[in-house]
């Protein structure tokens, strides 16, 4: 039974949906990124709502894994959650990292790669910060107050 309490608990945080939801992200990122640059009005700013909405959505798809349906369990607990949730965070920000940055290419001053990676990083750590004070379901209200203003 030991080797089923991974699995178990990676499918408690909805991972399978969790990845579905983190690949239609980057290639609908793609896509869009793609598309802005076919257009004859292109330039460097074009991009911007690609590299705010791909990330915020990114850090959505991430916060809401963080959700617990047993708190109380988590806290009485004989061995400590937090390093697997802060694994699971930090796995997740990786590979949605990876994946938008590879959907986006480009230089800096083009908004590409490095602005996507900064921009998920930055999202996906002001939604587990909010996770914290709202929890993980209203985690994701902050980065999208945030990115509506951007």
């Amino acid at each position: 039974m030991p080797g089923r309490l991974p699995v178990l608990y990676l499918r408690s945080r909805a991972l399978p949906a969790t990845l579905a939801t983190l690949a239609g992200i980057a290639l609908l990122a793609a896509w869009a990124a793609d598309w802005l640059q076919s257009r004859p009005q292109f330039d460097h700013t074009a991009r911007v709502p690609v590299q705010v909405l791909a990330p915020l959505l990114a850090a959505a798809a991430i916060g809401t894994g963080l959700f617990s349906y047993t708190e109380e369990l988590d806290r009485t607990a004989v061995r400590r959650w937090w390093p697997r949730r802060l694994t699971y965070l930090l796995a997740l920000t990786a590979l949605a990292a990876g994946a938008l940055a590879l959907a986006v290419p480009g230089h800096p001053e083009q908004f590409g790669a490095p602005a996507m990676v900064r921009n998920v990083l930055g999202a996906t750590g002001v939604t587990a910060a909010a996770a914290t004070v709202l929890g993980a379901r209203a985690s994701w209200l902050p980065m999208t107050v945030y990115g509506g203003a951007v």
